[in-house]
């Protein structure tokens, strides 16, 4: 869901889909007269859940080879759709902590390297029972070196072959080394448990979800009808339409004309507009997107970590969050995951100090610095922040060059090469963040950031039982990072949706991409 190079983004859905979809085209997919409720007239004052009606959701998409296969959920559009049909054995909960879903419990060994996880009793669509084959098929199906499927990279850890079933209900995880964050792996990105004897996923699936499956047409619209039998409890609606805009004017412009009464990632000139005005709804996500710069910390002049802590310094937040991210945001402090498990909030929050900046830049001999930021229209605020950083810069004697990059190779561009990038991220827990970009074989460290004492700490991390003692070993890390890491995290940018004022329950406190956003299963129609 983002480039080709970083899969947390890619993950989270950040780069906007190819292909076009207009409001003729939403007018087609069977919206006409069904979004009001149906039943008992409005809802009730006290916000207390109906039944009935058809939701119509306009998301951006991926054209016509979109599939409803989840194990290729990429794009936001697929993820809801895949979870909609689906469950995983667990999802991140708002602080990006694993929740049980279709795993009732899990439980450790002494050594960490084994895990027994129970399954809830639960059923598939055609009435099959959810059981510990279809889970291990799932989980070999996504791990098959023949395939490119998402979870792959997060299902390593798993010794597939020696892993057994112990019951219909129960599963013997047996991992390749210890990890006390196993829990992750079962929340991991589009790793949904497919039934064992599954046939076209991709085309009429059968899951576990809170919907079954009506029709699909790629690229255009899918619809769903409520599961009755779900075992987190039936869906307050009778159906639900997923339909693809991938122009954000479209989105806005079908909310506002009632085609559709959700849209989904509208920018903050759009929620600034409607905001407050009674006729849509805005809800605001926080904390689902990292907004930084990237500093390589291998190459002059940023393998000089005074040079990285002027930088630092020279950055002011607060501009960049109202100049960026048009107020849509919250200031950063150099780390990544700020309200997440395990985030080290304990830090003093960094402020500008261009004194200070131009001292440590004069230590470190790269007085009159001259550096390129690489930016590129590829992410919302990326030009914006670029501009605003080169005018800090100048005021502690450093000149920024702000080059322009291909929004089509961006991502690719900027893992290896330059010196400081614009760079952002989706959400993940902190233990994803450092083992995917901060550990000397991250496949995706574009900070360069390589250093053994380090990679023992994660290691240390990993295979301590205790909770407690895994965040203080986080908490180190983080103090390091916070000091001299290679991120210069200035924000956290807010995720925006808009309803229809006839929606309820929809949760503003989860950020994108975790359980309990696009929980479709939970709103109804008032």
């Amino acid at each position: 869901m983002h480039d080709e190079h970083f899969p947390a983004l890619r993950r989270r859905g950040f780069l906007a889909a190819t292909g076009a979809a207009s409001l003729g085209a939403l007018g087609l997919a069977g919206c006409g007269g069904s979004g009001s409720a149906s039943g008992d007239g409005d809802g009730k004052a006290d916000g207390t859940p109906k039944k009935g009606g058809r939701l119509r959701a306009a998301f951006a998409g991926g054209g016509a080879g979109e599939t409803l296969d989840p194990h290729l959920a990429n794009l936001f559009a697929d993820v809801a759709r895949a979870k909609a049909l689906f469950d995983k054995l667990a999802d991140y909960g708002a602080d990006l902590s694993a929740r049980p879903r279709l795993a009732e419990k899990w439980e450790p060994n002494k050594t960490l390297d084994r895990w027994r996880v129970t399954l809830r009793e639960a059923e598939f669509h055609d009435g099959r029972p959810v059981t510990a084959e279809d889970v291990l098929y799932s989980y070999r199906r996504i791990t098959d070196p023949k395939q490119a499927f998402r979870a792959k990279a997060s299902l390593e850890p798993l010794d597939l072959e020696a892993s057994r079933a112990t019951g219909t209900r129960s599963i013997e995880f047996v991992l390749k080394r210890p990890t006390a964050e196993f829990p992750n792996l079962l929340a991991a990105f589009a790793a949904y448990i497919v039934p064992r004897h599954a046939r076209d996923l991709g085309r009429k699936p059968v899951g576990s979800g809170p919907f079954r499956f009506v029709s699909f047409t790629p690229g255009r619209s899918a619809v769903f009808r409520r599961n009755d039998g779900y075992w987190d409890g039936a869906p307050h609606l009778d159906e639900l339409e997923l339909v693809v805009a991938n122009e954000e004017s479209a989105r806005v412009n079908a909310l506002l004309g009632g085609q559709v009464e959700y849209a989904h990632e509208l920018a903050p000139a759009t929620a600034r507009a409607h905001e407050g005005k009674g006729q849509i709804e805005i809800v605001r996500l926080r904390n689902s997107a990292m907004q930084a710069f990237c500093m390589k910390t291998d190459r002059p002049p940023f393998d000089d970590k005074r040079v990285r802590q002027a930088f630092f310094l020279i950055a002011d937040r607060a501009e960049l969050v109202d100049g960026a991210l048009s107020g849509a945001g919250e200031i950063g402090n150099d780390l990544f995951g700020k309200g997440y498990e395990y985030y080290a909030d304990g830090l003093p929050q960094r402020e500008q100090d261009l004194d200070r900046a131009r001292a440590l830049l004069k230590q470190a001999g790269a007085e009159n610095l001259k550096v390129t930021l690489d930016t590129s229209a590829v992410a919302a605020g990326f030009t914006e922040a670029a501009g605003i950083f080169r005018d800090q810069a100048r005021k502690a004697g450093v000149t920024v060059d702000v080059r322009m990059g291909s929004k089509d190779s961006y991502w690719s561009d900027i893992l290896d090469s330059g010196t400081l990038c614009c760079y952002r991220s989706g959400a993940m827990p902190i233990e994803a963040h450092i083992s995917q970009r901060l550990l000397s074989d991250s496949t995706t460290n574009a900070t360069k950031w390589r250093h053994k004492d380090f990679d023992a700490l994660y290691q240390q991390a990993q295979s301590t039982s205790d909770k407690t003692r895994r965040a203080a070993v986080y908490a180190r890390m983080q103090r390091r990072l916070h000091s001299e890491g290679g991120f210069l995290v200035w924000g956290f940018a807010d995720w925006i949706i808009g309803t229809a004022r006839t929606v309820k329950g929809v949760e503003t406190k989860a950020p994108a991409n975790t359980l309990d956003w696009a929980r479709f299963d939970k709103v109804w129609l008032g």
